[in-house]
């Protein structure tokens, strides 16, 4: 009977690798070329991005600036009337507000009866010329007569018919005519004097008349002053703490009026990236509010000095614990296309600068 095979008998199991085996030739080569070859393009890579980089310099410490004016007026009063509400857009010319014009008024009402009493005044000196020039034409008449009477009692006298009485007589009379003729153009010159030297000039154009207009005129600007009105178009910010019956003081700011005609860009570079940076270079501009939206523009002007010298504290570099801190200077950006949505002062944008070559180009 033939013996069947034990089911539970192991199977013949391989005999192990030696331990000193070693992969083939041609797996060891691919793996050092490999090893080496990983770094290399690494480095080659990064060489060619270094060297065919730089032409664009960006940043995104950049913000939309608009011509921010401050409205005060210039003269004090009670307000009367608020015409605008908060945000609202305006153009130049429109009433904001207005104070209350009764003192003011009052003010120009009596700087007309001034220029009216200068103007009469000029009309009574006027009058004391004319009054000088006849007193002076008489006096020289009476001079004259009084010449003709001595010349004849001299006459008389030489012949021996006049007495020397008579001669003395004749002679004190015509005497004091010449003082009459001196006195009347004594009088006469300070008549023209106070006419300003020329009786003949206009009204007008003499200095009292002259004080009394210009004080009719600050008057009537001040009257004026009493509406303010905005300077140009804008939106009107910051009005809403504006009331009724608030009394406000010449040059005090009251609310903000914010240009929107006017638009740039400030951006705030690093001076490690300002010596490629020349005003007429390109730049495209991205506004974070509005993603998708690219705006382009040039390089208008770098500023003189870093932000931090504007700044109202200056940094104090002279002490023991400096720690060097790279610096930024603003960079004004002229936008050149219109954005088909609102720009907003203070708004955050990213600006690339074109600069037109990379590093290799620079190197050549």
């Amino acid at each position: 009977m033939n013996a069947r095979p034990d089911p539970i008998a192991p199977a013949t199991e391989a005999a192990p690798a030696p331990k000193d085996a070693q992969p083939p030739a041609p797996t060891r080569g691919r793996r050092r070329l490999l090893m080496l070859s990983v770094p290399l393009v690494l480095v080659l890579a990064g060489a060619g991005a270094w060297l065919f980089g730089g032409r664009y310099i960006t940043t995104d410490n950049a913000y939309i600036h608009q011509p921010m004016t401050t409205i005060s007026p210039d003269v004090s009063g009670r307000v009367s009337d608020v015409l605008v509400t908060e945000n609202q857009s305006v153009t130049a010319g429109t009433p904001l507000f207005r104070l209350d014009p009764t003192d003011y008024r009052i003010a120009l009402d009596t700087a007309d009866a001034g220029l009216a009493s200068a103007r009469l005044a000029v009309a009574q000196q006027r009058a004391a010329f004319q009054t000088a020039q006849a007193q002076l034409q008489a006096s020289k008449a009476i001079e004259d007569v009084k010449d003709r009477e001595l010349k004849r009692q001299q006459q008389l006298t030489d012949r021996g018919i006049g007495t020397q009485a008579s001669l003395d007589e004749a002679t004190i009379a015509f005497r004091s005519a010449s003082n009459a003729v001196t006195l009347a153009q004594r009088q006469l010159d300070a008549a023209a004097a106070a006419l300003g030297g020329d009786p003949e000039a206009d009204t007008d154009t003499l200095p009292s008349v002259r004080a009394a207009l210009a004080a009719r005129e600050a008057a009537e600007r001040h009257l004026k002053q009493t509406e303010i009105s905005a300077a140009s178009d804008g939106t009107v910010s910051q009005i809403e703490s504006l009331n009724v019956g608030q009394f406000i003081a010449a040059g005090t700011g009251i609310a903000t009026l914010v240009d929107s005609g006017q638009t740039w860009v400030e951006a705030n570079f690093k001076e490690t990236q300002l010596a490629e940076l020349h005003p007429g270079q390109p730049v495209t501009i991205d506004v974070d509010a509005y993603p998708g939206l690219e705006l382009t523009g040039t390089v208008e002007s770098l500023a003189s000095a870093t932000g931090s010298q504007f700044s109202l504290i200056p940094a104090q570099n002279a002490t023991g614990n400096w720690v060097k801190v790279v610096q930024r200077v603003p960079v004004r950006i002229q936008i050149q296309t219109t954005a088909d949505r609102p720009l907003r002062d203070g708004m955050s944008v990213s600006v690339s600068v074109d600069t037109g070559h990379d590093r290799l180009e620079r190197l050549k």
